[in-house]
């Protein structure tokens, strides 16, 4: 993940407004490499987009597949001002399967890769209390900043 993709799910998560209806949306391209809901590998046909919701002081990733199937891990764990790579991005203690489906109780949580020239991974993962998992994990398809240097050597 580059420093400014980065730094954009930072900003997403710790500066928003405290207001009642502060919410921010992050839309991110890549590839979705696992999909897992319950007893179900849905992997084939995820989505090469994930969404990062946050709502005052809940934060949501957000998995689809093609034929309308959605899966999202939210928590309501205090903002991060910095993440380390092995540090959780985002507890988890709810996941909500489908597009009318209640929220279910699950403990997990949202980690960020070690970041990588041009892409990093977003792999979120939580239990529910009956064992049932939920995973999913998203490698996105970052691109520099504008004005950014290049990280290409220079001669």
């Amino acid at each position: 993940m580059t420093n400014s993709l980065r730094l954009a799910l930072l900003c997403a998560l710790v500066s928003l407004p405290s207001g009642a209806h502060a919410q921010a949306a992050l839309r991110l391209e890549g590839t979705c490499v696992k999909l897992v809901i319950a007893t179900q590998d849905l992997s084939s046909s995820c989505s090469n987009v994930l969404t990062n919701a946050v709502s005052r002081n809940r934060t949501s990733f957000d998995f689809t597949t093609t034929d309308g199937q959605t899966l999202s891990f939210s928590g309501n764990g205090a903002q991060q001002e910095a993440t380390e790579e092995t540090d959780p991005l985002q507890p988890i203690n709810v996941v909500t399967t489908g597009k009318d489906g209640g929220p279910i109780l699950a403990i997990g949580a949202c980690r960020f890769s070690t970041p990588e020239p041009g892409r990093t991974a977003i792999t979120c993962e939580a239990n529910a209390a009956d064992g049932r998992p939920f995973a999913g994990t998203f490698v996105t398809a970052a691109k520099a900043a504008t004005g950014a240097p290049s990280s290409a050597p220079t001669r």
